[in-house]
C-alpha cells in the first residue's frame, strides 16, 4: 500500500499520517504499508513507487488519505499513476478511493466531539461541519450532504463551512446558528491532520462563540479502519476487472 496524503509544511501533520499509518500496520501486519505526500515534503509519490518498482514490486494499491474526491484526487493522483506507469510498465498500479464520504467518518467525527467533551447526538448543540473547502463544487457539496446526513443522529442542527475557497466560512456558519437560537454550537474538524487549516478554523470559530472545537480526524480508530476497508475494496474491485 502506498498512501498519499496531501502534504502541509507543518510537521505536526507529517507526524499524524505516520502514526495514522502505524494503526494501519497494526490492522494488517502483512500489508507493507509506505507513506507519500503531494505537497511540501518528502516523500512524494513517484519516488516511492520507483522505489517499490526498483526493488521488483509487482503489485502495489495507491490509497488516497483525503477527505472527498476532489483536484487532487481526480488530477493529481492519476497524473503520479500515468508517470510512473511509463517508466514501469510492469508494476501494476490499483489505485483506492478516497477516504470520505464514509460512514466511518461521521463516527470518527462524533469520537473527536467527545473528546472536546460534546455528547454525540445532543439535542441542544448544533454541529459546524467544516472541511477546507475547495474549487471543486462536487466536493463541497459532498460536505453539505454529510451535513444533511448527519442532523438525524439527534444534534440541534448541523450545517456545512468551509475555511477556504467556499461559503460559508466558519465564524459565519457559528454565528448564525447562534442567532437563530441554538442553545449551544460545536465544530466537528473534518480534517485528517492538523495545520493552517484546522488552526485556522479553531481561532476563528471560538472567536465567533463555539463551545467547542473538535481535534482533527487524525489516527481515529474508525480512520485506520477506513483504510483498510478501502486497500480491500481495491483488491477486490481489480481482481474482479481482470476475471471479466
Amino acid at each position: 500500500m502506498v498512501a498519499v496524503a496531501h502534504g502541509s509544511r507543518d510537521p505536526r501533520a507529517a507526524a499524524t499520517v505516520a502514526e495514522l499509518l502505524g494503526a494501519v500496520r497494526d490492522r494488517r501486519p502483512d500489508v507493507p504499508v509506505h507513506a507519500s505526500f503531494l505537497d511540501h515534503g518528502p516523500p512524494a509519490p513517484d519516488r516511492v513507487l520507483d522505489g517499490l518498482a526498483r526493488d521488483g514490486a509487482e503489485d502495489t494499491v495507491v490509497l488516497p488519505l483525503l477527505l472527498t474526491a476532489a483536484y487532487h484526487s481526480k488530477t493529481d493522483i492519476p497524473g503520479v499513476l500515468n508517470r510512473v506507469r511509463g517508466r514501469h510498465p510492469r508494476l501494476r498500479l490499483r489505485t483506492a478511493g478516497t477516504l470520505g464520504p464514509h460512514p466511518l467518518l461521521m463516527d470518527a467525527l462524533e469520537r473527536r466531539l467527545a473528546e472536546a467533551e460534546v455528547e454525540p447526538g445532543d439535542p441542544d448543540t448544533a454541529v459546524v461541519l467544516v472541511s477546507a473547502g475547495s474549487s471543486d463544487a462536487s466536493a463541497n457539496a459532498t460536505i453539505a450532504r454529510l451535513a444533511r446526513e448527519w442532523r438525524p443522529r439527534g444534534w440541534w442542527d448541523v450545517v456545512p463551512a468551509y475555511a477556504s475557497a467556499a461559503a460559508p466560512g466558519p465564524a459565519e456558519a457559528v454565528t448564525a446558528l447562534l442567532d437563530a437560537g441554538a442553545p449551544r454550537v460545536a465544530v466537528a474538524s473534518y480534517f485528517l491532520a492538523p495545520g493552517y487549516f484546522a488552526d485556522k478554523v479553531r481561532n476563528a470559530a471560538l472567536a465567533a462563540g463555539a463551545a467547542a472545537v473538535s481535534p482533527v480526524l487524525g489516527a481515529a480508530p474508525e480512520v485506520a479502519h477506513l483504510i483498510v476497508r478501502r486497500y480491500d475494496k481495491a483488491l477486490v474491485a481489480s481482481s474482479a476487472a481482470t476475471a471479466v
